[in-house]
């Protein structure tokens, strides 16, 4: 699936449009700093029903929501060095325990998920719009 989007009320018909397809448990948010990837995951559990606050987990590496379907991880990898790093964190323990899995700045890890399966999500700023592709 491919969208183009130009203001940030765009995210709700794509999230409309994606959950419906969300067939995995692990999503992988791929796209350049300032991308929407956190606007992005907003947008996602205000409509998974979530009361709790969405914020991005550059600091904390992690952040759990709620969700009447289960919990929801959110992860950023962009500080983390090595796939070391990764697994101290409990990322496996995570994977089994979740209804989702989103995961910003997946590329450290993504090796590791061969054989499961999941979602991509690429988004790319040209400054004017957003592009982003789904599988």
């Amino acid at each position: 699936m491919q969208f183009n989007i130009k203001q940030i009320e765009d995210w709700q018909n794509v999230v409309e449009e994606i959950l419906p397809q969300l067939q995995h448990p692990i999503l992988l948010l791929k796209g350049n700093l300032g991308a929407g990837k956190t606007t992005f995951t907003q947008f996602l559990l205000k409509n998974l029903e979530s009361t709790d606050e969405v914020n991005s987990p550059t600091y904390s590496i992690v952040n759990e929501y709620n969700t009447p379907k289960g919990k929801v991880y959110h992860f950023d990898l962009y500080r983390l060095k090595n796939l070391e790093e990764v697994f101290d964190i409990g990322i496996e323990e995570y994977l089994d325990n979740s209804f989702l899995c989103i995961i910003e700045w997946p590329e450290i890890y993504e090796e590791e998920l061969y054989g499961l399966k999941f979602h991509t999500m690429s988004i790319h700023n040209n400054g004017e719009s957003r592009e982003i592709n789904f599988d």
